[in-house]
């Protein structure tokens, strides 16, 4: 072999691009292997999921050791130690949470009476709840029939009229209110007897009144149905009977008066 042809064969060689070696994964001591996402991925692995010691309904996460954010036990119910979880996952699991805690603050409200819809978005106002969450949360009330205007509207009407008697118009007002519709309100409303409610209101009324002469009685029992909402035309008739039912009407004239 002459030197030309040496030197050909080794300029040829040196010509070839030459392979770039890859970088092995990183091994622990026992060979294994740790797979590492790929550059550019924001990925956090969960660390710890423990129930919150004011609140057994939540849970705290834990991302890479260091404590990450809090969920209700139902949101977190699929989460687990060790899983992998990046900026998108765990932005849907906290709106997730925002949710469920303004459906479980509205089911507290609704924990002491029933209340109307207007009530419970003023409730979730309060408690900072944002408006698309509160959008939400009333729909999701409503389809489980836990809101109800019409209904609330009813069974007011039938407490108020049981317990506490008083007039339609005074009832109207209290349901506006509370944010009930006018439509639900004359609904609600418009069967309702103000003799039978006055007569109600003024028969337990009249009697803490007993001793009284007829006109300190009649002044009495006027302001307190008044106070009621009922109007002079209801008023009057439902005084003097209970007045007569009292007292049988000895040596009372009621020609002629005038009621305050």
């Amino acid at each position: 072999m002459t030197l030309r042809s040496v030197s050909r064969g080794a300029a040829s060689r040196c010509s070839q691009p030459r392979p770039i070696a890859q970088p092995r994964p990183p091994q622990a001591a026992c060979g294994c292997v740790f797979l590492i996402p790929p550059a550019g991925d924001w990925m956090k692995r969960i660390t710890a999921i423990e129930a919150q010691k004011n609140n057994p309904h939540r849970v705290n996460v834990y991302l890479d050791g260091e404590f990450a954010f809090g969920l209700a036990k139902i949101t977190a119910a699929w989460l687990k130690t060790g899983q992998a979880l990046d900026e998108a996952k765990i932005a849907q699991l906290q709106a997730e949470d925002a949710q469920e805690k303004a459906y479980q603050q509205a089911m507290l409200f609704l924990g002491y009476r029933a209340r109307s819809e207007a009530e419970v978005r003023r409730n979730l106002e309060k408690h900072e709840v944002p408006p698309a969450v509160i959008e939400r949360t009333v729909e999701r009330l409503r389809e489980e029939r836990l809101l109800n205007d019409d209904q609330f509207a009813r069974d007011w009407v039938a407490n108020r009229s049981e317990f506490r008697p008083r007039s339609r118009r005074a009832l109207a007002i209290e349901l506006r209110r509370k944010g009930v519709d006018e439509a639900a309100i004359q609904s609600a409303t418009e069967t309702t007897d103000e003799t039978t409610l006055a007569y109600a209101a003024a028969q337990k009324r009249a009697r803490r009144l007993e001793g009284l002469e007829w006109l300190e009685f009649r002044k009495k029992l006027s302001g307190f149905l008044a106070r009621r909402g009922f109007d002079y035309e209801v008023i009057a008739p439902t005084v003097k009977r209970l007045w007569l039912e009292r007292d049988g009407g000895q040596d009372t004239n009621f020609d002629n008066e005038e009621f305050p």
